[in-house]
């Protein structure tokens, strides 16, 4: 059972008033505070978020599935939520009931797997151009290269060639800037504090913050536009998708829900890839072995593999996985109740909160040996159930884009791996990992990973 303080009456347990301020002590590191809870108290336990009230979660397998297989009817995503503000409300990540599955019909198509492989080129050349210094540094013996920077380029170039088509120079740096602006905007405190999300004539965070969002729901709501009015021609990207599609009932989405769409996939469909790509680039050049045996791979498979072939080898599959263990871009996966349930042998009733903190589901000591261990073979070695392994959540909401994201990580991955040969800057070389914080919509890294570039090995 989870500590907590009962009521005299012996009905709901309350939460300590104290894990509050744990919540918000740890909010920064959220793998760490997992832990901490673990170890003092076992599993479930409850944690209070300041302004959106108190979840109790589970890090086990089995609490896992009880959660995933619950009754659809009764989960929806918690209200308040922290990102609405982010994404809006009618982002498929906030809907439910039969609005999110008439969205997700919707949105599904764009990410079956023919649509998938057509992004293989897209990906591989988005992560050349960005390596040959359109956005930023070249990649040449010598320079030092930002990866959380590169990282977030090549993704961002992905989201744009694949949602709206954008292929030239000039859109790019529009919605770069754009998008850029947004995300720098909805700080931590923002995200987790709602009471801080008031105006103060014009000079508070949350001015800025609406200020950003609205210039770029002014560049998706021009694309929308253009392409109604034929401007643009037909596409086959998503955007071209999404306006030739219907609901259940023949009508089409209002360019209010399409706009909170666009917006939801150009934030969630870079920052969570990029921040993997990233850590999979720090994990590999700190066990040699493990980048060797991936050179091994990729020079057997030779530079005109193509990128379907190349996202199907087994041991780039193997290290990508396991990248995403040790580090689940998006941490806790919340649902709200509207009907009674149980979760871990925990009575929970209509309007309760419960969650899986991912970092704990991928650490459980009965599935995963020595888990703090960078260790790709585990994943050569067997197959994981999914409520052992959920990167990209579970259930009926599972991410929608999770498997371009598995693509692309793994191509872009390769891609560089068979570009350079690079060394991690020397702050990170040795000792503890850097923390991972939150960043918008994801967690990553608390400040950039240097890499400096040692070979081309294109020549």
């Amino acid at each position: 059972m989870p500590r907590t303080d009962a009521s005299e009456e012996g009905a709901q347990p309350r939460v300590p008033r104290l894990i509050a301020l744990h919540a918000l002590a740890a909010s920064i590191d959220f793998e760490r505070y997992f832990r901490w809870r673990r170890a003092h108290e076992g599993d479930p336990f409850y944690v209070r978020f300041p302004g959106f009230g108190a979840a109790l979660f589970t890090g086990t397998a089995e609490g896992a599935r009880e959660m995933f297989q619950a009754p659809v009817e009764f989960l929806e995503p918690p209200r308040p939520n922290p990102i609405e503000p982010l994404v809006g409300a009618a982002s498929l990540i906030l809907t439910s009931g039969e609005r999110h599955r008439q969205d997700r019909a919707l949105l599904a198509p764009a990410f079956h797997g023919a649509r998938i492989r057509e992004y293989g080129e897209i990906i591989r050349d988005s992560t050349l151009r960005e390596m040959s210094g359109e956005t930023g540094p070249t990649w040449q013996p010598g320079a030092r290269i930002d990866s959380r920077a590169a990282a977030r380029a090549i993704t961002l170039r992905v989201i744009l060639a694949a949602v709206f088509g954008v292929d030239s120079h000039e859109r790019r740096v529009e919605y770069t800037a754009g998008v850029a602006e947004l995300l720098a905007s909805f700080s931590g405190p923002l995200m987790l504090v709602p009471a801080l999300r008031h105006g103060l004539l014009g000079h508070a965070p949350w001015d800025r913050f609406i200020v950003a969002r609205d210039r770029l729901d002014r560049l998706i709501r021009a694309d929308i536009a253009r392409r109604r009015q034929g401007v643009d021609a037909p596409s086959s990207d998503i955007l071209g998708m999404l306006l030739s599609t219907r609901y259940d009932d023949g009508t089409a989405p209002t360019d209010d829900e399409l706009c909170e769409q666009l917006r939801t996939l150009l934030v969630a469909g870079h920052e969570t890839t990029a921040t993997t790509l990233v850590w999979g680039l720090f994990h590999l050049h700190r066990a040699p072995e493990a980048l060797e045996r991936l050179r091994m791979e990729l020079r057997e498979a030779g530079p005109g593999m193509r990128p379907i072939e190349l996202a199907g080898l087994p041991y780039l599959d193997a290290v990508c996985q396991e990248t995403l263990r040790l580090h689940p871009p998006v941490p806790i996966i919340l649902r709200r109740l509207t009907g009674p349930c149980t979760l871990r042998g925990v009575a929970l009733a209509p309007g309760d909160t419960m969650g899986v903190a991912v970092p704990l589901l991928h650490s459980d000591p009965d599935v995963w040996s020595d888990a703090a261990r960078f260790d790709p073979d585990r994943f050569v070695e067997r197959k994981y159930r999914p409520f052992e392994f959920a990167p990209f959540g579970g259930g009926h909401r599972r991410c929608v884009g999770a498997a371009l994201a598995d693509y692309e990580l793994r191509i872009a991955l390769a891609t560089i791996l068979g570009r350079v040969r690079l060394r991690l800057g020397p702050r990170y070389a040795h000792g503890p990992a850097p923390v991972s914080v939150p960043h918008n919509i994801a967690t990553g890294p608390h400040r950039s990973i240097p890499f400096d570039v040692l070979s081309d090995l294109s020549h």
